[in-house]
């Protein structure tokens, strides 16, 4: 039996995990708000961290882009500045994501070898991995959706990839708060006939 003082670590690490995907939630409107979803064409989950470094790199970058559908639809007046101005926002947008993946597995892995995580956590934990590559996964599968024909992304893979996002970040947040309230010891509500197990915190 693990001792609840050694789940306070890992309950601000979730905590933490929990800001960065809603900082994630947050740039995700912000890039479909400005219209760059769009304005990276190739999906490279292992390469691809680098953003085009010189002039030869953003001229090939650039020479996908007005392969696209929206390049040839929408944005066919645009220049090499003003598709940089979109590349960006879409951009970071990915590269957050795998921030977030390793801010997630590497304390993960550390917790799990230094036997910190109980029996029962161990799978959570796991489940909430699982989730966050499914939610990288449906995110390329939504940006495809505006890549063949009609420069929009499909409206269900839109929901589906928030729906995913809001659904993993109330799990981690749920788990966290839970190993949160555990280590503090909250105080029990007594009343006659029976002990309702009820942090007064919630009250307020």
């Amino acid at each position: 039996m693990k001792s609840t003082t050694n789940q306070r670590p890992i309950a601000i690490w979730l905590f933490v995990c929990c800001f960065a995907i809603f900082a994630m939630v947050l740039l995700g409107g912000v890039t479909r708000l400005t219209g760059s979803g769009l304005s990276m064409v190739k999906w490279e989950p292992i390469t691809g961290v680098l953003p085009p470094m010189n002039q030869v790199e953003w001229d090939a970058v650039f020479e996908l882009y007005q392969h696209s559908p929206e390049y040839k639809k929408v944005n066919s007046h645009f220049n090499l500045e003003e598709f940089k101005s979109i590349f960006w926002f879409e951009y970071s947008h990915r590269i957050l994501g795998r921030l977030i993946g390793v801010l997630f597995l590497i304390p993960m892995l550390f917790f799990i070898a230094t036997r910190r995580v109980s029996r029962k956590l161990t799978p959570k934990l796991v489940m909430m991995f699982v989730l966050g590559g499914l939610q990288g996964l449906l995110g390329w599968y939504m940006v495809k959706s505006g890549l063949i024909n009609n420069p929009h992304v499909s409206q269900y893979r839109l929901t589906a990839h928030f729906g995913l996002a809001v659904l993993v970040y109330g799990y981690i947040f749920w788990v966290a708060l839970g190993l949160f309230l555990s280590v503090n010891h909250p105080p029990l509500l007594v009343m006659p006939g029976r002990c309702w197990d009820i942090p007064v915190l919630l009250l307020f």
